[in-house]
């Protein structure tokens, strides 16, 4: 990098990327590729992982890999797993990638080795780890498959498949990422002692356990903001399990159950009808929580019942501590009717809406309505275990 290229990022480090790239015939001097990656990098690592942004120095890779990382929460969540599971031990990352999982991760091991094919991600590598504090770390360029086949056991091996395909399409079935785990998952068992894996959070959890034939001891469906971010399933010898990690916001709400036979929603707890809700405590789950899909467990575990078969709300007349997810208290609620609509929403000229298991999209119910967005009262939308349709209006519960 020549210092034209570093007075040009630093002037422009809150620029618009899409502005500067117009300008780089004004700039001959300017690596202007590798300027803008820069640029962009910085601002991306501002959201997604301020204290790399606050080092000095680190160099950041191609919008695709900036993309494809996971974010500091997410990673210093990995980290901890690990950590838990055998640190201290041998790291060996086959799917380095920008090394985020990987430096975090890393800190908790006596030896770490970061594999990845690609030189130019190699080379950012050896260059950003010894400024996060990661000297010995060891860079390998080599197909992350290859040297798995080759490699001496290790206490941990990470991988963090490719999700795209040849044309740079997303890909989603762990069969179609890069490398296979499925089809690694003899030689991930012969050469980790644990195996960690992060996988797209569009799949289904169960397919994804199924496809690694038993081995799974632990599933973890992370989310942060009330956005569901990763798949983790955690593979080792031996017998038990899965348990499940429901992961929002470093809060883990874990539990074992068995993957089939899980009792259906409101079993044993009766259904709830709208004359008795208001008043009631009402529950949302949080986003890993909904994507685990254990709503019978809720049930039993916090007295509270489901509102309908595909709701996802709980009603409960008292409070239940430790809920996943946020609570609210029911002050009125109305079918769709215009007379019960009018009582319900009188006085109300803006709200934060949400539909579940309802005809209506927000868009659409809020342009019956007449309501605009924002503001301290919510509505929830949704389907009665006797299909009513009812509007649910709610004071959030801090």
């Amino acid at each position: 990098m020549n210092q034209e290229t570093l007075a040009f990022i630093e002037a422009n480090a809150g620029a618009d990327v899409r502005r500067l790239a117009l300008q780089s015939g004004k700039h001959p001097g300017v690596d202007m590729p590798f300027a803008l990656d820069q640029i962009a990098g910085r601002q991306a690592a501002r959201r997604k992982l301020p204290s790399w942004a606050a080092v000095d120095g680190l160099v950041y890779p191609p919008h695709l890999s900036m993309e494809q990382c996971s974010g500091e929460a997410a990673a210093r969540y990995k980290a901890g797993v690990a950590r838990r599971l055998c640190g201290g031990g041998r790291l060996v990352d086959i799917t380095g990638g920008f090394g985020v999982d990987f430096a975090f991760m890393a800190r908790g091991f006596a030896e770490a080795t970061y594999v990845e094919r690609q030189e130019r991600l190699c080379a950012v590598a050896r260059h950003n780890l010894p400024l996060l504090g990661l000297p010995g770390a060891e860079v390998v360029c080599a197909d992350g498959a290859d040297y798995l086949a080759a490699m001496e056991p290790a206490d941990l091996i990470y991988a963090d498949p490719a999700r795209r395909d040849a044309a740079g399409g997303r890909t989603y079935a762990i069969g179609d990422c890069t490398p296979d785990v499925a089809a690694l998952r003899p030689v991930l068992l012969l050469k980790g002692r644990w195996v960690m894996v992060k996988l797209s959070p569009m799949l289904d959890w169960h397919k994804a356990v199924a496809d690694m034939g038993g081995a799974v001891r632990e599933v973890h469906i992370v989310s942060v903001g009330g956005e569901c971010k990763e798949l983790l399933l955690v593979m080792g010898q031996g017998e038990g399990g899965p348990a499940m990690h429901c992961v929002n916001d470093g809060e883990d709400f874990c539990y074992e159950e068995p993957l089939s036979g899980s009792p259906r929603w409101g079993e044993g707890l009766g259904k709830a009808e709208l004359p008795g809700l208001v008043g009631m405590r009402l529950y949302e789950p949080n986003a890993s929580v909904m994507k685990a899909g254990c709503f019978g467990l809720l049930e039993r575990r916090f007295g509270v019942r489901a509102l309908g078969a595909g709701s996802h709300l709980f009603a409960s007349p008292e409070a239940a501590a430790g809920f996943p997810g946020r609570a609210f208290v029911v002050e009125r609620a109305a079918t769709m009717n215009k007379r019960g609509l009018r009582d319900a929403l009188q006085g109300i000229g803006k709200a934060n809406v949400a539909v579940r298991n309802f005809p209506l999209t927000v868009a659409e119910l809020r342009r019956r309505l007449k309501i605009g967005e924002g503001g301290g009262v919510y509505i929830f939308a949704t389907t009665l275990a006797d299909r009513t349709h009812v509007l649910l209006v709610c004071s959030k519960v801090s």
